[in-house]
């Protein structure tokens, strides 16, 4: 059986750490990050947007650049608002959040075709989800910090060996 560390900085945990670095490395990430989710979500819908022998009939005509300049912006805020939360504290694999959000809006919308209120519905719920894992983050690096401050009480009981 595996013992967890007493310590939570005894973790040793890759994928929640924090990312400093210069600005350019993290333009660099929200700019990589933001273009993979809408890639993805492109290559997702590539049955809805292409010719009717391909897939399914396309939902609604009109053309796609609206859309995948929306979610690169919405994907750009989300990534950037990300970073600088993981610039300060860990954040458990923020490329995968904003990759998700922006995979599934893009998908949706090039396969959906939506008016601009619901693609700010859509934009609205991924930004919602972006920032209650940046508040999840910030909780659980507070905690982190104030458990860190308490006083230890003496380890009295023998380990097993």
């Amino acid at each position: 059986m595996m013992d967890l560390p007493e310590d939570p900085a005894d973790i040793d945990d890759e994928d929640a750490r924090v990312r400093p670095g210069p600005f350019r490395r993290h333009a660099l990430w929200v700019v990589a990050v933001t273009a993979a989710g809408v890639a993805l979500g492109w290559v997702g819908a590539l049955f809805r947007i292409g010719p009717e022998e391909f897939g399914l009939p396309p939902a609604a005509p009109g053309a796609l650049w609206p859309y995948l300049l929306a979610w690169t912006v919405i994907g750009v805020a989300s990534a950037a608002l990300l970073r600088c939360v993981a610039a300060r504290v860990p954040v458990y694999e923020p490329e995968s959040a904003v990759i998700g959000v922006v995979m599934i809006g893009t998908r949706l919308s090039l396969g959906w075709r939506p008016e601009p209120l619901e693609v700010a519905g859509l934009a609205a719920a991924g930004l919602l989800l972006v920032a209650v894992w940046c508040a999840v983050a910030w909780r659980g690096a507070s905690v982190v910090r104030r458990s860190g401050e308490a006083p230890r009480p003496p380890r009295d009981t023998p380990t097993a060996a």
